[in-house]
């Protein structure tokens, strides 16, 4: 089955082709440095750039797969969740694709996309899976079974570990994003530089935005002159700091859960999975327990295309094409 895939659900313009089992191409236009220096997607600005984008970044994954349009056999889509404006971009384009070569359109929910992604390197797991799914905009722990059944543990009560990154790195002067920059520098610093607070519920939940508040008191608290020589002496020790706080978190709640649900195969997706200490974390939890873990490769963690045309293969295999009337869906749960 060759799927083209269309992924706008943020600023991220992407296409991708899927055959079988196999990614034909994978083309991702980020628009990172557009919204650099605003801190943060700005919304219009993103829907803008996928005007422009979408079908040039169509047509260069078509020709690096050496696929013509009319050889697909469906046209998959992330209809949400994500900004509704780069949402609706995608969706556009897709329905008037799909229709133009008589093919299935099929929407994908973007969070499934990442649950999935895992599927694009093999071995895939086995479902029933635990699933972490860990990004800018989500922090869920999923219970992942057959049929597209999702039994969602416990999710973000505010910020997502991917938010919490991107704040504290624009008070640290790092720009946007901030993950990746905050996990390089993290890599030269001691973790035990300074103790940030990990804030562990009751039940499966997250929360974050209290990591956020303690840093920015942390610097608040101090004379600028103290703060500017922290941030030039020991920045790599309080990102190393920070980036321990959150994978603290996220690592005892893999480990909760792995205990209450007898999970035996656990997946941690998302664009955080990319981060250099949750990867090494998680499989030091593998070999501590036994536990079969996967994280995909590390082009399948960002947003991609390629997550979204095989997640949608799954679901044209199993009956469930989309609609022409299909819209798009903000705030689409699992």
């Amino acid at each position: 089955m060759l799927v083209l895939g269309v992924e706008t659900s943020c600023d991220d313009t992407a296409a991708a082709v899927w055959d079988d089992g196999t990614v034909r191409a994978n083309v991702v236009s980020s628009q990172d440095e557009l919204h650099e220096e605003y801190g943060g997607v700005v919304p219009e600005v993103a829907s803008r750039d996928h005007q422009r984008l979408v079908v040039p970044v169509v047509q260069r994954a078509l020709e690096d797969a050496a696929v013509d349009a009319a050889a697909l056999d469906a046209v998959a889509v992330t209809h949400g969740p994500g900004l509704p404006g780069s949402l609706l971009v995608g969706l556009s384009f897709a329905k008037a694709f799909a229709q133009g070569l008589d093919v299935p359109l099929v929407g994908v929910n973007h969070l499934e996309g990442h649950v999935y992604s895992v599927d694009l390197d093999p071995p895939a797991p086995d479902r029933p899976f635990l699933c972490l799914i860990v990004s800018g905009g989500h922090t869920e722990l999923v219970r992942v079974g057959s049929d597209f059944q999702h039994d969602v543990l416990g999710r973000t009560r505010d910020d997502a570990a991917g938010e919490a990154f991107d704040k504290v790195a624009q008070l640290f002067g790092l720009g946007y994003p901030g993950g990746p920059a905050i996990d390089r520098r993290a890599a030269r610093g001691a973790p035990t530089f300074q103790d940030f607070p990990r804030s562990r519920l009751d039940d499966f939940d997250f929360s974050f935005s209290g990591l956020k508040t303690s840093v920015l008191y942390y610097l608040r608290d101090r004379s600028d002159a103290e703060r500017e020589r922290l941030l030039a002496e020991h920045l790599d020790d309080l990102c190393a700091s920070v980036q321990a706080a959150v994978v603290d978190v996220l690592v005892d709640a893999v480990r909760h859960a792995v205990g209450e649900t007898d999970a035996e195969q656990v997946a941690v997706v998302g664009g955080v999975a990319a981060n250099s200490s949750l990867r090494r974390r998680m499989e030091a939890v593998g070999d501590d327990t036994g536990i079969d873990v996967s994280v995909p490769d590390l082009a399948y963690c960002m947003d991609n295309a390629a997550m979204i045309a095989q997640a949608g293969a799954q679901r044209l295999a199993a009956g469930h094409a989309s609609p022409p009337t299909l819209d798009v869906e903000s705030n689409l749960q699992l």
